[in-house]
């Protein structure tokens, strides 16, 4: 069975900022097709749960309270793609719209709600690696 790396929040594990989840149905069934191997970046980096809001700010992931967290998400990051390469995984479905998950539109880094065009930490590392990276509104190829 093909095996996919997910963003552990999409499967319901309570491992957002806010110590909660953003379990998605369609993410959670394609567990019929392919093994699908839990990831939460952030968690990985050693940042706690819950924790500050985080955004990307220039070159820098920056707490809302201002504390820099970049190493922690680059070191997320570098887990995730090691995970992702000792399962085989040529794919991730990752969160939209977060600072380490995102794929195309992230959080502006103004903590205001506000979004703009770029990727998150985390898939920024995968495609350059070549994994394909999807956000959870754009998995229909894998059904």
């Amino acid at each position: 069975m093909e095996k996919i790396l997910v963003s552990a929040c999409l499967l319901g594990e309570a491992c957002r900022y806010d110590a909660g989840s953003k379990p998605c149905p369609r993410v959670i069934a394609l567990k019929e097709k392919y093994e699908l191997i839990p990831v939460c970046p952030e968690q990985a980096g050693g940042l706690p749960t819950p924790r500050t809001p985080s955004e990307i700010v220039g070159e820098r992931v920056l707490m809302k309270d201002g504390t820099d967290v970049t190493e922690n998400y680059k070191k997320g990051a570098e887990y995730a793609l090691h995970l992702a390469k000792e399962n085989n995984c040529t794919v991730a479905v990752l969160k939209e719209k977060s600072p380490s998950c995102g794929k195309g539109l992230i959080h502006n880094g103004r903590f205001d709600g506000g979004m703009t065009e770029g990727n998150g930490i985390t898939t920024a590392l995968l495609t350059a690696h070549g994994i394909t990276v999807l956000g959870e509104s754009e998995i229909e190829e894998l059904m």
